[in-house]
């Protein structure tokens, strides 16, 4: 089998322990910025170990439609010649790529021609008034449809700003970063807590000149640059692929996984800060850094965890894995409660909802709430067939579940899970799980 191979679902069965050393594809947040920041940057970029998903290819393929030369040495290894956009003939469309859709908005608004940024029915699903209402504080004429997508962006002379977030997200704060770029003057965004800062840090990589002063470092302020110098980065493994495979590690019986080059961002790491408090049994070793993020190696050993509660600023550094963590909860003992976490009812699904609804098919006790849910465990889990519901972090979970369900299980829609890990069922087989794809 390859790694780049889409199956429709997968036929899972319990038991089956999940060893050896395996490693995760590129960080999706990161690259996704390194190909936008790479189409504007002054000359040609050179990025190793990208990640070729469903949803990097989109923003992949809106920036070839904008006249971007890229030159693909194989799935994972580009070239880049930046330096201008031109007007796309048709709509760019971003598929199912919040990140994409968001950040390419930003650097959109500040173009001397017109564009339109449309995706999938699911993508349209998306709010889109978070980017759109800044955005046009700065002086941007975008016009929305009923709040989401598509979004149709005309030019318009930017102004900087000083904007203070209601609530943290790393999308929104890249979008007015990126725009920023492009304004007649300093912008400044004010965070209520920490969000990744990827986006910061390719920028400073590139020359910008971004600062980070306030409580907490949580004031960033961009100067306006249309000269950012071409990359050269290899992009680290990403987290949130890495976190489906450390906590199938930590519940399938006898497990001893290494996963290798895992990119170790502190705004990235509260699932690895959760499991720790939670009792898991898991080491880091051999740091490095890759284009100014931290990277390691994660050990995870089969583990006895217990519930606890998980809120405030760890939500935001974790927000993507609260599915797989949803997983982890139901083998715990005693009480996990999730709160602050709203946010999970506006992903590619509700995910509170659609991870509570498919869970129950394999016999789960779950409480929703508004922001979060309740789950009492140890639970034991029995065999069904679940829907990944077009959601990779919902199908990725579910495969989870399923190696530890007392009969054989069958994820359908299983196929989005190479929206953001291509390759996850080789992996998981890899490292002995008793999984067949189909």
């Amino acid at each position: 089998m390859t790694a780049d191979l889409r199956y429709e679902q997968f036929k899972l069965r319990p038991g089956g322990a999940l060893r050896g050393e395996v490693t995760v594809p590129g960080d999706k947040s990161v690259s996704h910025r390194a190909v936008m920041l790479a189409a504007i940057a002054q000359g040609r970029s050179e990025i190793r170990n990208w990640l070729a998903a469903g949803d990097t290819e989109a923003t992949l393929g809106a920036l070839r439609d904008l006249g971007v030369q890229i030159e693909r040495h194989d799935a994972n290894t580009l070239s880049i010649d930046g330096g201008g956009l031109r007007e796309s003939a048709r709509p760019l469309n971003l598929m199912n790529a919040g990140t994409g859709i968001r950040l390419l908005a930003g650097i959109m608004a500040g173009q001397d021609f017109p564009s339109v940024l449309d995706g999938s029915v699911q993508l349209r699903r998306r709010p889109m008034k978070r980017i759109t209402d800044p955005l046009m504080l700065m002086g941007a004429d975008i016009e929305s449809s009923n709040g989401g997508c598509p979004l149709r962006i005309r030019p318009a002379a930017l102004q900087g700003i000083s904007y203070e977030m209601p609530v943290a997200s790393a999308q929104v704060k890249s979008a007015i970063l990126l725009a920023g770029l492009y304004g007649d003057s300093s912008t400044t965004v004010i965070q209520p807590g920490p969000a990744r800062d990827h986006t910061e840090r390719m920028l400073r990589s590139l020359g910008v000149d971004i600062s980070a002063d306030g409580a907490g470092g949580n004031a960033i302020t961009v100067v306006p640059n249309d000269s950012l110098t071409p990359l050269d980065m290899t992009v680290p493994g990403d987290a949130s692929s890495a976190a489906f495979l450390l906590v199938a590690g930590m519940l399938a019986p006898d497990s001893d996984l290494i996963v290798k080059g895992v990119n170790l961002n502190p705004t990235r790491t509260g699932l690895l800060d959760v499991l720790e408090e939670m009792g898991a049994d898991l080491a880091v070793s051999n740091l490095d850094e890759q284009a100014g993020e931290p990277i390691g190696d994660i050990r995870l050993r089969t583990s006895q965890l217990r519930g606890i509660e998980i809120g405030g600023e760890t939500v935001v550094r974790m927000i993507d894995e609260f599915p797989i963590l949803m997983v982890a909860a139901l083998r715990a003992e005693g009480e996990t409660l999730v709160r602050d976490a709203k946010e999970l009812r506006v992903k590619e699904t509700d995910r509170i909802a659609v991870m509570a609804q498919e869970l129950r098919k394999l016999g789960a006790e779950i409480e929703e709430r508004e922001d979060g849910f309740r789950i009492d465990g140890p639970q034991n889990l029995t065999g069904a067939q679940v829907d990944g519901h077009d959601d990779h972090r919902i199908a990725m979970s579910l495969t989870v579940a399923g190696l530890i369900a007392a009969e054989g299980t069958v994820v359908t829609d299983a196929a989005c899970a190479g929206d953001s890990f291509p390759g996850f069922a080789e992996a998981l087989i890899g490292s002995g799980a008793r999984l067949l794809p189909e």
